[in-house]
């Protein structure tokens, strides 16, 4: 998915509480599938940028040497004005677009 596409708020929002049980009926359950989503998001969002930095590493052994360069400075500010992923978490489970399996229910359930 791509994560720069999602039109969210970028800041906290106050939110209903009765929204977050309709999917799981509980909401200690929704918190936790909001955060292992969120470590999801900042996981491949952190792959990404890591990725592109890495195009502008140098191999220099002085460690005096810092070299600014301006399209490293640009994706860094440009990922930084995202969405935080536990925003993007929210989202996606608003919106029902997040998939959510329990193993400890599906277990019940088979007895």
């Amino acid at each position: 998915m791509d994560f720069k596409k999602i039109k969210t708020e970028t800041t906290a929002v106050t939110r209903q509480k009765d929204k977050f049980y309709e999917q799981t009926g509980n909401i200690y359950e929704t918190v936790v599938v909001l955060s292992k989503r969120a470590n999801q998001i900042a996981a491949d969002l952190k792959q990404e940028l890591d990725q592109k930095v890495s195009e502008f590493t140098t191999s220099t052994d002085n460690l005096e040497e810092v070299f600014e360069n301006r399209e490293q400075i640009e994706i860094a500010k440009y990922y930084e004005r995202l969405p935080k992923p536990t925003l993007l978490a929210i989202h996606e489970f608003l919106n029902e677009q997040t998939y959510i399996r329990n193993p400890h229910k599906e277990i019940a359930t088979e007895f």
